[in-house]
């Protein structure tokens, strides 16, 4: 009986503050108008903020929602001129990527300066070596193509072009280059996709040109010469924002970047702090927009040195500042956690160069556990 009057007692307390709460609330706005214009105009700001974020919030829960039980891609990018920058072979880097990670997806690249160093004379003899590797190993290729792809410095004119030169001096010979390279490979079993300019309107890097009706152009040209495989622009690196305008292409892909060495404001070590969700956000307003899908292109699983050193100039303590074992198995549950279920990872040369240079197999080690995953 006394625990009944005192669980009553309770929850007529409980019930008070209820309705004084209720209370309170209707009479808010009352209160709320007389106040202030300052204190309205933050109110009202901080509202508009909320509402953003829940809605940016809602929009990825419900993409994350929609790709789960769909399979997972795992793969990687592969620069030769990288490789051998590392003072590897980039023959037996490669073989040791498809060999030894067992990685079934690749993305490659046919730089300018490389492929045509001299007016209408072509060298595909590595890049031909690359397609047959992965023909042989059942892997698939997204291929890079245009003046702007991965790698420093982005832009890879031959000696014999100006870029920074009127457009029409050099636009019709980098076309001419294009419809070299896609003709020569487009009924290759191997090929999957074209990535178009890698992140174009990123203004770093040697690059003197962003014109868009030029990225359209280009798109036309790729589309004409080989309609069958879909072409892939990238979005500029952790930017905000959305593909809604021509060029749209058949897939978007995202560029994530974590952990930086940055010159912007304050010179030193930097982490992004966006949340996984805000990716899947990124993914999920560009498929309700445009329906567009879209792709993590280019993950960060590499150090950045810092003060614009090479990898072998730093030493494996700061390399490790920015990326080590530990933060290549959190990189990969982030990138899981965007509901993104295609991602290409960037660094895989300086996984067998911190192997086989630096005697440290504790990456290596962790790339072929992710993708044993796979």
């Amino acid at each position: 009986m006394v625990l009944h009057k005192r669980m009553t007692k309770q929850y007529q307390l409980y019930t008070d503050r209820l309705k004084a709460a209720a209370k309170s609330v209707i009479r808010w706005p009352g209160r709320y108008w007389h106040r202030g214009w300052w204190q309205k105009t933050v109110s009202v700001f901080v509202i508009l903020i909320a509402l953003c974020i829940g809605t940016m919030y809602g929009i990825a829960v419900w993409y994350q929602q929609s790709q789960k039980g769909k399979p997972t891609t795992l793969g990687v990018t592969f620069v030769a001129d990288y490789a051998t920058s590392l003072g590897l072979d980039p023959h037996q880097t490669l073989l040791a990527i498809l060999n030894g990670l067992h990685v079934k997806h690749l993305r490659l690249v046919s730089y300018w300066n490389d492929i045509e160093p001299s007016p209408g004379q072509y060298n595909f003899s590595e890049l031909d070596w690359e397609m047959s590797q992965a023909k042989a190993h059942g892997a698939t290729v997204t291929l890079s193509i245009g003046l702007r792809q991965p790698r420093w410095p982005e832009c890879h004119p031959p000696s014999w072009v100006n870029t920074a030169g009127p457009e029409n001096t050099w636009e019709p010979q980098l076309d001419a280059f294009i419809t070299q390279v896609v003709n020569r490979y487009k009924n290759n079993p191997a090929l999957q996709s074209y990535q178009l300019e890698n992140e174009f309107f990123n203004t770093f890097g040697g690059c003197n040109n962003y014109d868009r009706n030029r990225l359209n152009s280009e798109l036309a040209l790729v589309k004409k010469l080989d309609p069958t495989h879909p072409v892939i622009i990238t979005r500029s690196d952790n930017y905000a924002g959305f593909s809604l305008r021509k060029p749209l292409p058949d897939i978007i892909g995202i560029s994530v970047y974590r952990h930086v060495w940055t010159t912007t404001g304050v010179t030193g070590y930097f982490t992004y702090p966006f949340p996984s969700w805000y990716y899947a956000f990124l993914a999920g307003a560009q498929q309700l927009l445009t329906g567009k899908p879209s792709i993590i292109h280019e993950l960060q699983a590499e150090p950045w040195p810092p003060n614009g050193q090479t990898i072998t100039q730093t030493s494996l303590a700061v390399q490790n500042k920015t990326f080590n074992p530990q933060i290549f198995e959190s990189t990969s549950k982030f990138a899981q956690q965007t509901g993104i279920k295609t991602v290409y990872y960037w660094g895989a040369e300086y996984w067998y160069y911190r192997m086989v240079k630096l005697h440290d197999p504790s990456v290596w080690n962790e790339a072929k556990t992710i993708f044993a995953k796979q």
